[in-house]
């Protein structure tokens, strides 16, 4: 059979993977079709940060700046979707929040890996939200285990003759990345001497901010749909949220800041 348009996007599977628990709510499926697009861009999203990971070890900086460009495009699409939620009124939603019992975007593994990915690493805590044996746990452990974006970028600094202290390129990859001065110290000198290195630097802070911005986003549409009522998977809904917000993935490059 000849490949078609169809066949090659897998139509079919797609386009019956909406089932909504009270069909007769007609935002259900905007719910629905909304969250799964978010999920198949937290895919794409993983996918360029693992090639910016590779371009970074390989010394490769056009590599890194295509993956760059793409990712932050896709985080203003992230951004941009929010405002086609929010077409949706409190009062919609609640007609049918209850039948989703306790799923919450909170449960997002994509979305956990890609904050692992930038150096938010949980801990045991956030393993013990997954029995042991569960595949999203085995995920999240993988997440863990792997050197972060941030780490990559240190090594190819170390390759290129940056004096990267040991202890920072030998770290415990298990744990969140924290400030360093010394590190500070050579990414002032980066700024000042070196100006491809510092876009590379310039596009680090973009992503961070684009995080930050879509989480920013992501509170205020949690607070004009249902308040200070408790989120669906247990949390405390938009208050955990916003605990979330204005906590960078690369302290350092937002700590010299001061120094410039």
């Amino acid at each position: 059979m000849a490949l078609t348009y169809t066949s090659y996007l897998e139509l079919e599977k797609l386009l019956n993977l909406q089932n909504p628990k009270k069909p007769e709510e007609h935002d259900e499926l905007l719910f629905i079709i909304i969250h799964q697009v978010y999920e198949l861009w937290f895919k794409q999203v993983l996918h360029e940060v693992g090639a910016i990971e590779n371009g970074f070890l390989a010394n490769d900086i056009s590599k890194v700046g295509a993956g760059f460009k793409r990712v932050l495009t896709i985080l203003k699409t992230l951004v941009a979707q929010v405002d086609v939620l929010e077409t949706m009124t409190p009062l919609s939603f609640a007609s049918f929040r209850d039948r989703l019992e306790s799923a919450s975007g909170f449960q997002s593994i994509q979305f956990r890996e890609l904050e692992a990915a930038l150096g938010k690493r949980g801990g045991q805590a956030m393993l013990e939200r997954y029995p042991v044996g569960d595949p999203m746990r085995t995920r999240m452990e993988k997440a863990f285990s792997r050197p972060s974006v941030y780490d990559c970028f240190l090594k190819m600094l170390q390759k290129r003759g940056f004096k990267i202290p040991n202890t920072i390129l030998n770290r415990n990859v298990q744990e969140s990345v924290t400030e360093s001065k010394e590190v500070q110290d050579i990414l002032l000198d980066i700024y000042k001497t070196n100006a491809e290195l510092t876009l590379v630097c310039e596009r680090l802070v973009d992503i961070d901010e684009g995080i930050q911005e879509w989480r920013y986003r992501h509170v205020k549409m949690v607070e004009r749909t249902i308040g200070t009522k408790i989120g669906t998977g247990g949390s405390a809904g938009a208050d955990y949220l916003k605990s979330t917000l204005f906590k960078p993935f690369f302290p350092d490059l937002w700590a010299i800041r001061a120094r410039f």
